[in-house]
């Protein structure tokens, strides 16, 4: 997915930057590397190190980049399903189980 993309599910207010700083303080277990700049680059340079670690994670889970360190998004971009096309109690958090053990 991009930055835009998720900007885009969350609705107004966010900004691919914003996406961007969120994921940047993300808690461990987020796969915040799975998240590509628009150009199908990766943007954690100057933020990660070593600088190519997002690049060598992704290559690990099988995703191409070429010589300028791009994927091709035609091939490797992931897009979810809109919310209109998602059941309607779903959510994109796991739900904590009641103490109750009634089902939600």
């Amino acid at each position: 997915m991009t930055y835009g993309q998720i900007a885009e599910l969350l609705g107004e207010g966010y900004t691919p930057r914003t996406v961007g700083f969120c994921m940047h303080s993300s808690p461990d277990g987020v796969p915040w590397h799975r998240v590509l700049n628009s150009q199908g680059k990766t943007s954690t340079g100057k933020v990660v190190l070593p600088q190519d670690k997002q690049q060598r994670l992704l290559e690990l889970e099988g995703v191409v980049f070429d010589d300028n360190a791009r994927c091709d998004l035609q091939t490797f971009l992931h897009i979810p399903k809109t919310r209109s096309q998602r059941p309607e109690n779903t959510t994109l958090f796991k739900r904590k189980s009641s103490a109750r053990g009634v089902k939600r």
